[in-house]
């Protein structure tokens, strides 16, 4: 016979939400483990390999100016130790960006000295990783809505709500810890939708003020800063969703020197007044995405599926690609036109659309054939590498359809040569074109990625069943 207290037990479990499964981003480089260095080694080779959140909010440069809450930081400690160096041995900075589940794993494996996270991060489940000083305390978890819907304030308020949550984020322990409380009430518990991992945590804020996605939990730091960027958005405080957390920066536990170094480096460390000046300057200029489902929207793109399904088809990709690419380019109006020259839906310019065997894009047919065949002939000319997975090979073909092929495949290059994943876009060769161009090509690739992930969500509605064709007898 079963125990009532074990019973309840197991209810509890299948009442919480899956834990987030580490997804990969993009093909990984194969790399090989190294010996865990100390500072005496790192000055030897004058580099720190510091592994950083790949969000943009984290870790993000654009054209020399840093963006990232960590970069401010991480310069200002390379600083630090070229101030205490001996011999002339300048140490410089060698930034890896991973996934935030990944970081730790790295750190543990030898692949880099320092891990700057700029959010919350656990290292109890993590062995040989010794953390700073905090680098802040008393962070607390904000709930995230958009202005104009409900309000929340008591944590029963969400059962059965949804959380879109990036993989990694603090708010999925919490959310566990809040359905146990929500069980023993036998209330239905909170649901959490694991985000694609193409996503970082400003994309979800700028997700959720276009209406994408309806709540999200961050660190109050972080909901703060992107509030200055994104106005709509609303912060229900007053639901304690968790404990307030800390963050640091992490070390293997036998790197000593280097921790020691760290934590008289963050005793004297101010941040400065200016760090988001460069940060809202260039955000503010950004496209925003906006919600692409409303009733308006959605009757076009009813009224345009036929024909984007069609030249999709002739060309082997997915229909709601050319719908995102088409709502990012003329907001699906099939008479849209610009003075420079790029015309109809796709927006696609006369001499594109010769290349690939079309001369009159006026109409609607020509111009998504057009648009649908330059998009194909960029991936079979560039892109056809099996090394890229799919969704980063139309991140490619977007990012060229942008900036130009050849642009972009120079970029790839750079990132090689940097030690970045020349097969992925999102968060590796992007960085690459926020250096080299800003960050235009950079939000036109994201757009477009979020345009689709929320087409994909509501597929099925989008796609009537096919009729059956009843069978004679």
């Amino acid at each position: 016979m079963i125990r009532p207290s074990v019973l309840l037990m197991l209810c509890l479990t299948l009442l919480l939400p899956p834990a987030a499964v580490a997804r990969l981003d993009g093909p990984l480089e194969v790399t090989k483990p190294s010996k865990v260095r100390d500072l005496a080694e790192i000055r030897s080779s004058r580099t720190l390999r510091v592994l950083v959140n790949q969000s943009r909010n984290s870790s993000g440069e654009v054209q020399g100016q840093p963006i990232g809450v960590e970069y401010h930081r991480l310069r200002a400690f390379e600083q630090y130790l070229n101030g205490h160096a001996r011999d002339g041995q300048e140490i410089n900075l060698k930034i890896i960006p991973k996934a935030k589940d990944q970081l730790l794993g790295a750190l543990a494996r030898g692949e880099g000295d320092l891990v700057a996270p700029g959010e919350l991060l656990d290292a109890n489940a993590t062995h040989k990783i010794s953390t700073s000083d905090p680098i802040v305390s008393d962070v607390p978890l904000w709930l995230v809505g958009i202005k104009g819907e409900r309000r929340f304030t008591r944590l029963e308020q969400l059962s059965g709500r949804t959380l879109a949550l990036t993989t990694g984020s603090a708010a999925g322990e919490a959310v566990n810890q809040i359905n146990q409380k929500l069980a023993l009430r036998k209330l239905p518990p909170v649901k959490v939708e694991w985000v694609d991992p193409s996503l970082a945590v400003e994309d979800v804020l700028e997700m959720v003020q276009a209406g994408i996605f309806h709540l999200t939990i961050v660190e109050k730091p972080i909901a703060e800063r992107w509030s200055k960027i994104l106005p709509k958005l609303r912060f229900d405080r007053q639901v304690a969703i968790s404990e307030p957390g800390e963050e640091y920066w992490f070390v293997r536990q036998d790197a000593s020197m280097l921790r020691a170094s760290i934590d008289r480096f963050l005793k004297t460390y101010k941040t400065p007044s200016d760090q988001d000046v460069a940060f809202q300057r260039i955000y503010r200029r950004l496209y925003q995405v906006r919600y692409p489902l409303a009733r308006a929207d959605r009757q076009r793109l009813e009224k345009l599926r036929p024909v984007l399904q069609k030249h999709a088809r002739e060309q082997g990709m997915d229909w709601l690609n050319l719908a995102a690419l088409a709502f990012k380019e003329s907001s699906l109006d099939p008479g849209a036109k610009s003075g420079s020259g790029p015309t109809g839906l796709m927006q696609i310019t006369p001499s594109a659309a010769q290349r690939v065997g079309v001369n009159n894009i006026q109409t609607l047919d020509n111009n998504v054939q057009a648009g649908a065949r330059y998009l194909a002939m960029i991936r079979r000319k560039f892109f056809a590498s099996p090394k890229l997975n799919e969704r980063e090979r139309m991140a490619f073909v977007l990012a060229a359809y942008n900036m130009g092929p050849e642009r972009v495949q120079g970029m790839r290059a750079e990132a090689r040569r940097r030690g970045l994943n020349p097969n992925q876009w999102f968060f590796q060769v992007e960085r690459i074109a926020m250096e080299q161009v800003g960050m235009g090509g950079v939000s036109y690739v994201n757009s477009v990625n979020k345009y689709y992930l929320a087409f994909d969500r509501e597929r099925d509605s989008l796609e009537p069943p096919t009729p059956k064709i009843a069978s004679r007898k």
